[in-house]
């Protein structure tokens, strides 16, 4: 039998949603559809009960894990009989028990996948593991719970002992470090001669990104969702989209006007010279297409390691921009709950880990301990 030819899908919206937006909604939606279609059908109504209860991401997240969790089934041990996915039954999935579980994440900590040309060693810390024993859990407490297996065996999952907020050092930028970065991205100081040479043609651009990071805590897929007619200059305010389908209208003030309207004007490739697909997006790769999340990551990582005065490897995320964001609000006086606000935290306890992150003071603390500084100039004194 002849395969089907792959059929071009074409959004028809009808929301008040930008197109973009709808796309990679239905992009998540599209991925998530294709591995049910993979799964046992006994699993149905995990799926629905997925669908109307989890965002989105977290649903493919959840699916990822699962699916990962029964190649394991069929790959490392003799719990099914079955050589595909679908092919497992729900008897043999009501034969595993915790300890075949806890097998499965110890085994997840490290393991390899060979192909003809290469070995990858996979490894995952302590955080991931939580997810996908959590994974597993819901989809069992929803078995047992619709009666499909004859026990609930979560219970007996192993602990995976994790960071609780607030134990772990809090990675932000510090404001001499954001201004040293900014200046890197204005003029071009610390970058190699082959990075200068996309800097020059995109320098304009790259500032805005900063200064939209450093000033709202954007996460990475509000910023690189972001378009031409997200902006309205006349009212100096934006839109994005949140989370959990959530719009916000953000306030501009001078600083991202200015840097906005230069890149616009001054730097960003003519509409008219645009693919139809591109034109409204925002912020374009030199190649004229909507930045991906991973370029924009790149080029995060680029100018903070700068900031830092360490290695691109070592620099930071988009993410740390958004915990840079939080602190230097706080730090600047500003009310928990504002911040809390204008970042979109669920729960204000989020922000106050950042409000007990305070700029500089373990450097201050450890200048005033000066031991050998002090030990020479009592030296001097005596001589």
């Amino acid at each position: 039998m002849a395969e089907k030819p792959n059929k071009t899908v074409r959004i028809h919206n009808k929301s008040d949603k930008p197109d973009n937006i709808v796309e990679k909604e239905n992009e998540i939606f599209q991925e998530c559809e294709d591995i049910e279609a993979q799964m046992p059908r006994f699993l149905r109504s995990f799926f629905v009960y997925l669908k109307g209860n989890v965002l989105p991401m977290t649903r493919l997240a959840y699916l990822h894990d699962i699916r990962f969790f029964f190649t394991y089934l069929i790959e490392e041990t003799d719990l099914v009989k079955g050589d595909t996915i679908d092919k497992i039954t729900l008897k043999e999935l009501d034969s595993v028990r915790a300890v075949d579980v806890n097998m499965f994440l110890d085994y997840c900590r490290k393991y390899k996948v060979e192909t003809d040309k290469t070995i990858t060693i996979y490894e995952n810390h302590n955080k991931t593991l939580a997810r996908k024993k959590s994974s597993i859990s819901v989809m069992f407490k929803h078995l047992y719970r619709e009666e499909l297996v004859s026990r609930n065996i979560t219970d007996g999952f192993d602990p995976i002992k994790v960071p609780k907020a607030g134990e772990h050092e809090i990675k932000a930028l510090q404001d001499d470090e954001v201004m040293v970065m900014l200046d890197a991205v204005s003029t071009g100081a610390g970058l190699t001669n082959h990075e200068r040479s996309y800097w020059e043609k995109t320098k304009k651009r790259d500032k805005a990104i900063l200064i939209l990071f450093l000033t709202y805590g954007l996460r990475l897929s509000e910023l690189q969702q972001l378009n031409l007619s997200s902006f309205n200059f006349s009212r100096g305010e934006f839109k994005i989209y949140r989370k959990r389908g959530k719009e916000s209208i953000m306030p501009m003030n001078n600083s991202v006007t200015m840097v906005i309207n230069d890149y616009i004007n001054h730097e960003r490739a003519e509409y008219s010279s645009l693919d139809p697909e591109y034109k409204d997006a925002l912020f374009l790769s030199i190649q004229g297409r909507r930045m991906t999340e991973r370029q924009i990551r790149e080029l995060v990582k680029k100018y903070t390691s700068i900031g830092m005065k360490t290695s691109r490897k070592s620099g930071y995320s988009p993410h740390k921009l958004r915990a840079t964001a939080a602190t230097s609000l706080i730090g600047r006086g500003n009310s928990i709950y504002d911040v809390a606000a204008l970042l979109d935290h669920e729960q204000v306890t989020t922000t106050q880990l950042y409000a007990k992150h305070k700029a500089n003071v373990k450097r201050d603390l450890v200048h005033d301990m000066e031991w050998e500084t002090e030990r020479q100039e009592t030296e001097k004194d005596k001589e």
